[in-house]
């Protein structure tokens, strides 16, 4: 799980019932900073005050909608560039909310359950958490982190979403992993004598040390050692994790 270091992303929420501000505070609070607008208008003023870094918007609000405030802001200079994930039915998602692709993230179907609207906006909040540590970076190009505040799951994540090109250095106390990512995919791991699949399935059981990515170190392989693109990866690992919980919980004591 990312922590406090994912302070740094500024949410905005903007629905008009107050429960499903309440299920989504709660959700998202542990990840971002989170501030809240009870309708369209109350977003579009809150946005041009002070921009969010995401923002997360109800389709149907009394007023000002959320397709009307996606527009509104996408016709400012200054806002034209927020990401935007939207809540909606499905219906209203096919018909008229998923032409307007540019600038929207992803969308979120109503009804949901809190966890998978977590899931699908933590993805965003991750990926602009490691963008602001790259435009932080005392060495250019490169971003230093722990993996207590953004794990390897959504450091391998956000690299894919952002389609990035670079050399993941991981140090867990002593042991090093190196894995190699070429437009968000990740095409070569070692950990000490292992390689390939199973050396990412290894450094994705570390949950505390260090982590460096060197985007200038893009190109320092050419090998492909995996077998599977960055999801395929991570759902072979966490199923590999799923089912050694489930063994270690069977054993007799």
């Amino acid at each position: 799980m990312t922590g406090a270091g994912t302070k740094t992303v500024k949410l905005l929420l903007a629905d008009d019932n107050p429960l499903v501000r309440d299920l989504v505070i709660k959700g998202m609070e542990p990840f971002c900073e989170v501030e809240t607008a009870a309708d369209g208008a109350d977003a579009l003023l809150k946005v041009i005050d002070n921009a969010p870094d995401v923002i997360l918007c109800d389709y149907k609000m009394p007023g000002l909608d959320g397709r009307q405030l996606f527009e509104k802001l996408r016709g400012r200079e200054a806002t034209r560039h927020i990401p935007f994930l939207f809540m909606a039915s499905r219906a209203d998602i096919e018909e008229r909310l998923r032409p307007l692709v540019d600038g929207v993230e992803d969308f979120v179907t109503k009804p949901f359950l809190v966890k998978d609207l977590v899931r699908i906006a933590k993805k965003v909040v991750d990926r602009l958490h490691l963008e602001k540590l790259q435009k932080r970076a005392s060495r250019p190009g490169v971003i230093q982190g722990r993996l207590e505040e953004m794990s390897m799951i959504d450091l391998m994540q956000s690299l894919e979403m952002g389609q990035k090109s670079c050399r993941l250095f991981v140090n867990h106390n002593g042991e090093q992993g190196e894995l190699f990512f070429a437009n968000g995919q990740c095409r070569d791991a070692k950990s000490g004598k292992i390689e390939g699949d199973d050396a990412v399935y290894r450094v994705l059981l570390w949950t505390a040390g260090e982590f460096e990515i060197d985007f200038n170190a893009a190109n320092a392989s050419t090998r492909t050692t995996t077998t599977k693109n960055t999801t395929g990866l991570l759902m072979e690992a966490m199923r590999l994790m799923d089912e050694a919980s489930r063994e270690a919980e069977t054993k007799p004591a």
